[in-house]
């Protein structure tokens, strides 16, 4: 069935229509050759064993071997689409029934693969309970195909894309292997004094203390009842603080100034402050950067340090020590807990060298700063290929 389309943007040399088609009619299915096998009786082995959700597992044997592409069958992620939905394969596997499979029969698999990846499947779900896509509806869909030398050559652009995105993925998570690494050997291991890695020139032993006497201010978000305003100052939660930030939404709530400037009549909160979650999940922490117009619940404490230097205790906290000290002093009730007088009576090891600190502090930051600096890349990357993907296909 042929129609008059053509994507946004094109390598020069194609200048045909795409052609619509059914999905069921470019493609050979292979559902029926797929053997789903408990977890129970799974035999660890060296072929991956493939689900809705790409590699699940590792087997000792394979049922498929080759190029194919698979597409989740059933799932929350085929309407949430927080991870790839499509995956392509190579060499041998092992599949259970909670992925459809498939190999184009004229042209490019790696086409295919991008070209189910960009496809909105709300409107063919099939499922109550969870999302579903029944596999005479995934057939039936109906897209875009180029003749098969427009689908090599966009199946190899968007393979090298892949290849980048994955590279700076590993890259990330590299580095944040590392950083894990440099908080056990820079802090010191439980009953001990002195760390396994330390700044050259820096000797003895670190001292105890307990937090509340390092800090000059110790305490929790607002517990007061706040009406919602449409404008003015943030009154945020427990859940805007995740891996070492602060993540402001355009739907959170907001609250009056006239609320606000009372919450905050007898302190200010300070660029500098350290934030705690202490409710719900307990232990996420984070540098308040800029504390204009923004507040928080009761679920979240503010620490501001006195001697020991903001980034040294910041890395203090996110270390194992600290979040054991928090773990074992939780208490449960209707969601997880500390108080505030059972957090001001964790014990600190520390250098008493502010140098030392401060090195360490500057250390951690740096790391940090390259950390974040790989995410930026990364997430540039994926939204390159999100843009390509708009424009190179129909």
């Amino acid at each position: 069935m042929k129609s008059n389309v053509q994507p946004e943007v094109r390598f020069a040399e194609f200048t045909d229509d795409w052609e619509q088609r059914k999905l069921g009619e470019v493609a050979d299915f292979f559902d029926e050759k797929r053997i789903p096998i408990d977890s129970g009786k799974r035999r660890s082995g060296r072929y991956p064993y493939y689900g809705a959700s790409g590699v699940i597992d590792y087997v000792e044997g394979y049922i498929f071997d080759g190029e194919y592409v698979l597409l989740a069958e059933d799932g929350a992620n085929i309407t949430i689409r927080n991870s790839p939905i499509a995956y392509i394969t190579e060499g041998k596997f092992w599949l259970n029934n909670h992925a459809h499979i498939m190999k184009i029969k004229y042209g490019s698999n790696r086409f295919l693969l991008q070209l189910l990846e960009k496809q909105n499947y709300e409107k063919y779900n099939s499922g109550t309970a969870q999302p579903k896509l029944n596999g005479q509806v995934v057939k039936k869909i109906t897209l875009g195909f180029p003749n098969e030398d427009e689908q090599q050559k966009i199946g190899t652009f968007f393979k090298q894309l892949d290849d980048a995105i994955a590279l700076q993925q590993r890259q990330l998570e590299r580095l944040k292997d590392s950083k894990k690494g440099f908080l056990r050997k820079m802090f010191p291991k439980d009953g001990e004094r002195v760390p396994e890695v330390r700044f050259s020139g820096f000797v003895g032993d670190w001292k105890n203390s307990k937090l509340e006497d390092e800090l000059t201010l110790l305490k929790d978000g607002t517990h007061g009842t706040h009406k919602n305003a449409e404008s003015g100052p943030y009154l945020l939660s427990a859940k805007n603080i995740k891996n070492g930030k602060v993540k402001i939404t355009e739907g959170d709530r907001k609250i009056s100034q006239e609320e606000y400037e009372k919450i905050h009549k007898n302190f200010k909160l300070m660029s500098g402050d350290i934030l705690l979650t202490i409710v719900g999940s307990i232990g996420e922490v984070a540098i308040l950067n800029d504390p204009t117009n923004i507040t928080f619940q009761r679920s979240v404490a503010y620490l501001r340090p006195s001697d020991i230097r903001t980034r040294f205790l910041y890395t203090l906290a996110i270390g194992s020590g600290f979040q054991k000290e928090l773990k074992n002093r939780q208490v449960v009730s209707a969601q997880p807990g500390i108080y505030l007088g059972d957090l001001k009576k964790i014990t600190l090891v520390y250098p008493s060298d502010v140098e030392e600190q401060q090195k360490i502090g500057t250390f951690f930051k740096q790391l940090d700063d390259t950390i974040v600096l790989h995410e930026k890349e990364l997430e540039l990357l994926k939204e390159t290929k999100k843009g390509f993907l708009q424009k190179m296909f129909v």
